[in-house]
């Protein structure tokens, strides 16, 4: 599992290049403090699916996890993410992938 660096999006000229990053097999993190938001890109010939861990439980029940179908050949952005909702104990959203073929994703903050 790798911990993906969000990249600052900055109003001033020139702004940021998307950069993506290889989706990890065994899945990826991130801190987040409620203002990241992923860009994932599937360039596969097929679909696959994100799976954004959540830790919050209501009366006792685990809250189900966030799940994204990302079409083939389709970019999709998603977030942000509720700190008390997906936070890990170390302050970092886990998520993970039902295929990594051609899969590139990356961490954005406003």
């Amino acid at each position: 599992m790798a911990t993906l660096a969000a990249q600052k999006i900055i109003r001033t000229a020139p702004g940021i290049e998307q950069v993506l990053s290889v989706a990890a097999g065994g899945g990826d993190e991130f801190v987040n403090t409620g203002k990241e938001f992923i860009i994932i890109a599937n360039d596969d010939v097929s679909s696959m699916v994100l799976t954004i861990v959540t830790t919050a439980t209501v009366d006792g029940f685990a809250v189900t996890d966030y799940t994204a179908t990302i079409p083939a050949n389709k970019t999709h952005v998603i977030g942000p993410f509720l700190i008390g909702t997906y936070n890990d104990a170390n302050s970092k959203v886990q998520m993970t992938y039902s295929a990594v073929t051609s899969l590139t994703i990356g961490i954005f903050s406003i």
